[in-house]
Formats: C-alpha cells, sequence, structure tokens
C-alpha cells in the first residue's frame, strides 16, 4: 500500500531487482535495513537526520540495505532469515510479524522522540499488550478524477459501478484493496464479512468490468492513465499522483468518498534477531525526530508519524493531507487492518478468481 514519488519510481523499481546486501550484514556489524527503495539514508539522509549528520563520514560502513518490491516479499526475506535488523512492512502485516516470531517488543524508553507519534498510530503497532511497530508514515487511497472528461465526479466508493463512467475505469491490481473498496460499496464492514457477504462481494468485483479499462499495477500508470485521458476515474490512487497531475495543469479531484478514503500506515519492525540493538534504536530515535518526518512528508506528501513535525511541513501539504486533523484520522479514514494469513490467502484466491471470470 505503500506510495513512491512517481518521479522517484523507475528508481525504485531498479532498487526493487536487486539487493545491496549479501545476507551477513549483521553479522559484519552494519544495520541492514529491509526497505522499500526510495528512502535510504545514504541517498535521503533528511529522512533520518540526526543520524546520518552523526555518521556523515562513514555511513556506508553502518547502514545497509536489502530491497523489496511490497509487502509479501519483504515477509518471504525475513521469513528466509536474511540477518535484517529492521523492516519497514504497512500495517496489515505487521501481526504475520508477530505471530511468526520474526520481530521483537520495541522498548520505546529508548526512543527520545516516541511521545510526538500519535497515539492513534502507535496503538496499531501493539500486540499482546507490548508495541512491536514504530509507526513513520501514513498516506491515502482513493479515485482520482479527470474532472474535465466527466459530467458527474463519484462521491462514494459505490459510484465506480455507474454505468456512466463504462471504459474509462481503471482499479488496482490488488486484492486486499479492491475486497475493501466492493465491501464498502455494498454497505460491509469489510474486516468482519461472512461466507455470504463474500460470495456477494466477489460478484460485485465481477460486475464492475463492463466500467473497467484496465488493472493497474505499475504505479506510473495512476499517473499515465488519466493524462492521457484513457482513464476518467483511478481507483485506488494514491495523493502523489494527484499532486504531480495537478501541478501538470490537468484538471483532477482526489474524491473523499461518504464511505471513506483507504488508508494505510507503514513503520519500522525490529528483527527478533537483530545484532547490533544500540544502532538500531538510534537509527529509529532519528527516523522519527522532528526534521526527519518534515523532510519526509515534504519530499513524498505522506503523513508523518510525528505530529509535533507539523511546523516543519509545507503549508499545502498540511492543507491537503489535513495534518492537522491527524487525531481524526481513524474517523474519517478506513484504515488496513491487519489480517491473518487464511485472511489474506482467501481474499486474494477471491481476487484471482474475478479476474479470471468471464
Amino acid at each position: 500500500m505503500m506510495a513512491l514519488s512517481l518521479l522517484l519510481l523507475p528508481l525504485a523499481l531498479a532498487g526493487c531487482g536487486a539487493d545491496e546486501d549479501d545476507g551477513d550484514a549483521a553479522a559484519d556489524g552494519k544495520l541492514l535495513i529491509l526497505e522499500w527503495s526510495g528512502y535510504e539514508a545514504t541517498e535521503y539522509p533528511q529522512f533520518y537526520a540526526p543520524f546520518t549528520e552523526k555518521y556523515a563520514d562513514n555511513l556506508d560502513e553502518v547502514v545497509e540495505y536489502s530491497f523489496f518490491a511490497d509487502d509479501a516479499e519483504a515477509l518471504a526475506k525475513m521469513e528466509s532469515d536474511i540477518g535484517a535488523d529492521l523492516v519497514h512492512p504497512c500495517n496489515s502485516w505487521w501481526q504475520l510479524y508477530v505471530d511468526n516470531g520474526l520481530v521483537q517488543p520495541i522498548d520505546t524508553s529508548r526512543l527520545s522522540n516516541w511521545s510526538k507519534i500519535q497515539p492513534d498510530f502507535a496503538a496499531m503497532g501493539q500486540f499482546n499488550g507490548q508495541q512491536y511497530f514504530v509507526p513513520w508514515e501514513w498516506g491515502y487511497e482513493s479515485m482520482l478524477v479527470r474532472t474535465d472528461l466527466v459530467e458527474e465526479v463519484p462521491d462514494a466508493w459505490a459510484d465506480l459501478w455507474d454505468p456512466q463512467y463504462a471504459g474509462h475505469v481503471a482499479i488496482w491490481d490488488s486484492a486486499e484493496t479492491n475486497y475493501v473498496m466492493a465491501a464498502l460499496a455494498l454497505g460491509f464492514d469489510p474486516w468482519n464479512t461472512t461466507a455470504d457477504q463474500e460470495a456477494q462481494i466477489q460478484q460485485k468485483l465481477i460486475d464492475i468490468k463492463p466500467n473497467l479499462l484496465t488493472y493497474w499495477s505499475d504505479y506510473t500508470e495512476a499517473y499515465d492513465l488519466p493524462a492521457s485521458g484513457d482513464a476518467w476515474i483511478v481507483a485506488g490512487a494514491w495523493q502523489d499522483a494527484y499532486a504531480y497531475l495537478q501541478s501538470d495543469g490537468y484538471e483532477v479531484a482526489y474524491v473523499q468518498p461518504e464511505e471513506g478514503r483507504l488508508g494505510w500506515v507503514c513503520g519500522f519492525g525490529l528483527s527478533a534477531k537483530s545484532a547490533d540493538l544500540d544502532l538500531a534504536y538510534e537509527f529509529l530515535d532519528a527516523a522519527i525526530a522532528d526534521e526527519s518526518m518534515a523532510a519526509l512528508a515534504n519530499e513524498y506528501w505522506y503523513g508523518p508519524a510525528n505530529t509535533a513535525s507539523l511546523p516543519l511541513i509545507d503549508e499545502y501539504v498540511v492543507d491537503f493531507m489535513d495534518l492537522d486533523e491527524a487525531d481524526t484520522l481513524t474517523e474519517r479514514t478506513v484504515l488496513y487492518r491487519p489480517l491473518t494469513e487464511e485472511q489474506r490467502i482467501a481474499r486474494t484466491t477471491l481476487w484471482d478468481t474475478v479476474k479470471a471470470s468471464q
């Protein structure tokens, strides 16, 4: 669910194809971080300012990276025991790390910036009465609309099925996202569905096919499809696609559906086998420092987990993301929740069935 800046996606895709580590970084005394490409301390030192300033002369000797393309790959790498000290997954996957013993509890007393973390986000990282994840950033998924190409701008997820958009809707090729989207359109709680409701969700996703232009998977498509005019609506789009289209002069809207935008939170987990706890905690504390969080928000239009960073964030980012209302995010946004392995498999199977249907 995490997005990277569209301008950096080619770098991200290249980075996901090969790792910088040899699997023995932790044993060699380096901090090995399992990460999305586009967040490296060596390339974006401003995201971890106190840490990178301290180790500026030998940062390459202190931090090393292994990259993943999505959360499924991140979990698989952790399960293969690559020797990572820190991992950066998104919240709907966190419970799987805890259940499989891949991460250890976080000692928040070792983080001087912990008190600045939004309490609702901190609570998401708690399992079995202990803090297992340090939330770092959050963002939206919604409908991106070319307002000059539609007669009516949709204001609900259910509107994606409106025949007036036939052949001009692009939805993300994501089992998790589309399950939630269809459940909301049907008025169901996406996290507590019955077998009958699951069957209705499957049929609902089949029923949208006459409206579909395509399933998009490469994030550049979230920009290119509406820019070309082929897609009038892109569902599951992140906020930075809207920002870039708007800045390039396109007439676009980023919808606040009546059911709520979808939302994700990502953060860092500390490996159960971390070889250098002191260095890991130093890195984590730097990542959630005010100046670090502001730099991340200004670069990628993300919401920071540290709300004390708001005075350092560009005003237009604060306004668009409603960062000054972060305490109400859980009330106005449908945030992804942890799924069990059984739920994840079931939703993937359902989505595969939908795509294969005629």
